[in-house]
Order: structure tokens, then sequence, then C-alpha cells
């Protein structure tokens, strides 16, 4: 996808809403009972053995298709999820990951050998006797992981993949997250993901586990979970200290390329939400497979956005109530869709509209014809003040015309004393957005930046991804910069809805045009850098009438992220709290150096 900021906004007839939500229709009707058999041991092609769970239909002789499950959180856990498919005439295995619970072998959340084991695990379903040689993979969030791995290797008997929640390339989203080091739930999903089964000896450091918010962290970064006690983790310092996407061990697992894109030749129903930390995975994996899969079905992939965190399908999330429509029948649209790719089944979900999307403030699902959306409005609002627009005090203003005079706002980024976020990272939300929180506490301090617009006068759509043009400066060697979306309400109830994030020495961007984890730029005190930066999660929301577009910037977010020491360290991981450096920060705007924030506005009939 081309850099968001050099495609022109052209005026465009309002299109009819067509407001449909993704109904699966009809599907396989519950019609067994199911058998169960545990601790089936499957050789791998280095001999080692995976542990996996078979459910399958009661007295019904088969063949029936195959559904793989790959997990590191104990299969055992898979059994609701197995017993609704095997009902409904599908022969479910569920997998324990190499070396996690009943599994052999060495474990390592990212080791190249998980894309290999999805392949064989695949294969060995589908030469049972059971199995009628269609085999179809499910799961979210590290099992929309292994779907991607394994479907990048091209197993003959992968029929379709339906990933939820699927996270980006590993080093795209944990331990780092455009360049920045996450926090207290990348912390302990590392705590929770050690050894065979969570070995974590709790040292009583940070209250134990969950996280809750330490202040101040500990410092170097790269000790922390071993301060807590972290054991059987030996990939956990590997994270910290191969900082840049191409070194080999994050290189081994990346599955978001054109080369590996391109080798995948299945069909794929993706899932995520609006609020959920792994949320870019799934449009960016739409977006791979349209423009480079290996076969026609490939390159039509399916996409649905909600409004959810990363617990996907929920009608309330962070004290807002999206209505009964938020909630929608995911297992159903999954099996009708296995119907289809795996039992061939002519139900007609080839017709379906390839991607659905909930537009927040008027909680209404979208039909789509593509991601992002066809006639979208791509819409600079600039950075504009006066007096300064530090803190929700200030003046700062968000306006479509672009200042003439240049000017700058100026804070203070003090690493010791960081912005809070209006939400603990963990454990309420398994480490991801509470939902469109208030954000007025987390920006009332004058390191926080704070521009909006005048009242509507009439309601905007925004609906896509998202992205930033900053010229800024920094005093310090490194820093970090963090750009928030907000709906700003009548009564001041300021709704986070999404944000991007990234280290000034990650500025640089690759090839085309994304973020750039391969090399580390220079970053001179007080020069002005233009910083393209590309929102970690796009939103879909309706700005009301009446309410104002807010953006905030800060150069801290914590906990969800971990404050930069500022040092220009080439690992900032390995960096002291005794070393931190205060930064004066400068954000221009106006002339030459228009500071925007370009947003996908949709115009419909309503």
């Amino acid at each position: 996808m081309p850099l968001i900021a050099v495609i022109l906004a052209t005026a465009i007839t309002p299109r009819p809403a067509h407001p449909q939500p993704p109904d699966p229709g009809d599907y396989s009707r519950a019609e067994y009972e199911v058998d169960v058999t545990r601790g089936v041991l499957v050789p791998m092609r280095d001999g080692v053995r995976l542990s996996v769970d078979i459910y399958a239909p009661r007295g019904s002789p088969g063949p029936h298709p195959g559904i793989l499950t790959h997990t590191p959180y104990d299969n055992n856990g898979q059994r609701v999820t197995a017993t609704w498919f095997a009902e409904r005439g599908y022969v479910v295995v569920a997998a324990d990951a190499r070396g996690r619970y009943d599994s052999e072998g060495e474990w390592d959340p990212f080791g190249a050998l998980h894309r290999l084991d999805g392949h064989d695990l695949v294969e060995w379903v589908a030469a049972q006797p059971w199995c009628t040689g269609k085999v179809g993979m499910i799961g979210g969030s590290y099992l929309g992981w292994t779907q991607w791995w394994t479907a990048s290797t091209a197993p003959p008997s992968l029929a379709a993949i339906a990933p939820k929640v699927s996270p980006p390339d590993p080093f795209e989203n944990l331990p780092y997250q455009h360049g920045v080091l996450l926090g207290g739930w990348m912390l302990d999903w590392a705590a929770g993901s050690s050894g065979r089964t969570a070995q974590l000896a709790d040292t009583g450091y940070y209250n134990g586990w969950p996280l809750h918010r330490p202040d101040p962290p500990h410092t170097p970064y790269i000790e922390i979970n071993e301060v807590r006690g972290l054991r059987s983790a030996p990939w956990f310092e590997t994270w910290y200290r191969q900082n840049r996407s191409t070194d080999p061990y994050w290189h081994a697992i990346k599955y978001q390329t054109p080369e590996s894109y391109s080798r995948i030749t299945v069909p794929s129903l993706a899932f995520t939400g609006w609020f959920d930390g792994n949320h870019p995975g799934s449009p960016m994996n739409y977006v791979g497979m349209k423009e480079h899969g290996a076969t026609p079905a490939a390159r039509r992939p399916s996409l649905v956005i909600g409004p959810w965190t990363h617990g996907i399908n929920t009608r309330t999330l962070g004290g807002i109530d999206y209505g009964p429509d938020a909630v929608i029948d995911i297992d159903g649209y999954v099996v009708r869709w296995f119907d289809h790719f795996l039992k061939g089944i002519d139900n007609g979900v080839t017709d379906d509209p390839p991607v659905h999307v909930f537009v927040m403030g008027e909680n209404r699902w979208y039909a789509e014809d593509d991601w992002p959306l066809p006639g979208t409005e791509w819409t600079d609002y600039y950075l504009a003040s006066e007096s300064g627009a530090n803190s929700i005090g200030g003046d700062g203003l968000l306006t479509t015309t672009p200042p003439a005079r240049e000017g700058h706002d100026t804070y203070v980024y003090d690493p010791l004393n960081p912005t809070r976020t209006p939400f603990d990272s963990w454990p309420n939300t398994n480490g991801h957005i509470d939902g469109a929180l208030d954000t007025r506490e987390s920006a009332s301090g004058d390191e926080v930046l704070v521009y909006r617009t005048p009242p509507l006068e009439q309601a905007v759509e925004v609906t896509g991804p998202i992205e930033a043009k900053l010229y800024a400066s920094t005093s310090a060697r490194d820093t970090d910069w963090f750009v928030r979306l907000v709906d700003i309400h009548p009564d001041g109830y300021s709704a986070l809805l999404t944000e991007g994030v990234m280290r000034a020495r990650n500025r640089d961007p690759d090839n085309e045009g994304r973020f750039n984890g391969t090399q580390l730029s220079t970053i001179e005190p007080d020069e002005v850098y233009e910083y393209t930066i590309r929102f970690w999660r796009g939103t879909g929301n309706l700005f009301q009438e009446g309410h104002r577009i807010g953006i905030e910037i800060s150069s801290s977010w914590y906990s969800y992220y971990l404050p930069n020491l500022n040092t220009g360290a080439d690992n900032a991981a390995m960096v002291t709290r005794d070393q931190a450096v205060v930064a004066t920060q400068r954000i221009h705007h106006g002339g030459a150096r228009a500071s925007h924030i370009v947003l996908p506005v949709i115009r419909r009939e309503r």
C-alpha cells in the first residue's frame, strides 16, 4: 500500500450507505455427540513428538474434514471450541506447541520450527483415515500466528484458515512496536510463556504477577523478568539483544513479506477489533494476500473489524455500549466458511462482501468491497497554536487549512516521570486496550500537547488507516513520539480511539514506506526531522455533530510502553535509569514545517 501521505484527497459524491452486519446465514448444525482422544503423540520431521487431543463426531464413520488448532496455551483450553466444531461434522485436532505442556522439544515463542511443525501437523491430520484430506485452521492471537506461519509453508492439504486477532510479524508487535519497547503486558506475556507451564518464581517484585504498573520500572529493562523470577526463558534476552528486524532471530519467523504471501495458496477469514493490541496484523494480511497471494482464492481474503479489544465479540467496552449488533456469530461465520472450503457446500460464501467494518459513534456495521475503503478521502488536519498547545488547557488547534505562519510548541519530557495511560495494560484486557477511555487526566500535564478542531457543524466519519506527519526536534540523542486520536464529546470526555508510535532513531522508512526495523538513524540534538508515523491501529468512528476531533502528542505512554531513557544507545534495553536524559521537545507547525495528521474520511448518505 502506498504512503497515505502521497494520496491526494478528492471531492467524492457521498455514496449510498449499505448497513450490513457479517451475518453467517445457514451453516452446519450440531448433529453429533463427540468422542475425545487425548495425548496422541505426533512425530515431526526432526523426531520431536507433539501432543494432540482429537475431537471426533461420535457414531459417524466419516471421513470428515479436519480442523487444526496449534497452541502454546495448553490444548485442553481448546475443548469448548473443538467440541462445538466437532458436533457439526468436523474432526478437530488441538495440538500443544513444541516444548509446551505435553509436547516434546524445546520451547521458544518465536522459534523457526513452529512454522514447520504446523506444516507437519496439517499433513498428519490429512493422512488419517477419519479425514477427507482437507484441513482448516482456527484460533486467535498466537494461534493466528501459527496459522499464518503454517500457511506460508503451503502444506498441500491445507484448504482454508480463519485467524482471529492475529498479530503482525513479532518484531513489529513484540517486544517492540515501531521501535518502542512495550511495557507491562509484554513482560507478563513473557512470564506466562516461560518454560513448559509458565515457570515464574515470584519474588514479590512488582507485587508479583500480574505487573500492576511498577513505579518506577526496573532498569536495565533487559533484567526486568529476571528480577521478577522468570525461569526457563533463555529467549527473553534474545528479544532485547537482537533489536533490528533483520537480525536472524526475527527474520526466521517473519511471514509478512511478499515472498511469504506469494507461497500462501488458501483463502483467509480474519477477525480483529479497533482496540486490539495486535490489530494491524489482520488488515496488513488482507492487503498482503490481495496483492501477493498464490491463487485466486488466496487473493480474495475476508476481513471483519468490530468494536472489540483482544477478547473479541463484546457489546460493552470501556463503559461504552455499542449496541446488540456489536456481537456477531463468529463461530457460525467460520463454520459456514469451512462448510464451503472444506466440505464443498455451495452456500454463497464467496459472494459475501470481503470486508465488514463496525463504525463506532453510530454503532453500525457496513459491508465494504475493499480495505482501505473505496472512496476514502485522505484529508490533512494541520496542527496550530497561538499561546501554546500544552495540556487540555492549551489553545492547540486542528484545522484543514494549513497555517501560513511557522511556529512550534515546546514541552519537556522526563523519562522518570512519564505520561500515564488512562488504563492498566494488564490484567484487565490481556495487555490490550480497555476501549475508548477518557484521556483528560493523562493529557492534563504540560508534557502533553493537545490539538482540537472547533465543534463539528456536521458529523465526520473516519474509517481506515491513519498517518501522522510530524516535523519535530529533541534536545536528546533519541526519544519517542506518541500521537493519539481522540473523540472529544461536548461534555469534555476525550474518548481514546487509536495511537501512532515511533522511536526517533527508527524514523527512516524502508523502500516500501513501512516502519524500518533494519537500521538506526542518527538523531542530532535540536535538529528538525520529518517523521512519518503510521498509526498502530486504524479506527472506524463517526465524530458526531458538536464533537471535536482531537490529537494528543507526548513522548511517553506508560505503562503500555516502557519510557525511552533518551540516551541514543544502540540497545535501549540495556540502559539504566541513572543515565536517563531529560529532553526538550518541539513540534513544528505551519509554513514549510506543517505537521499534520491524515485522516481517512468517509462520506455516506445517512
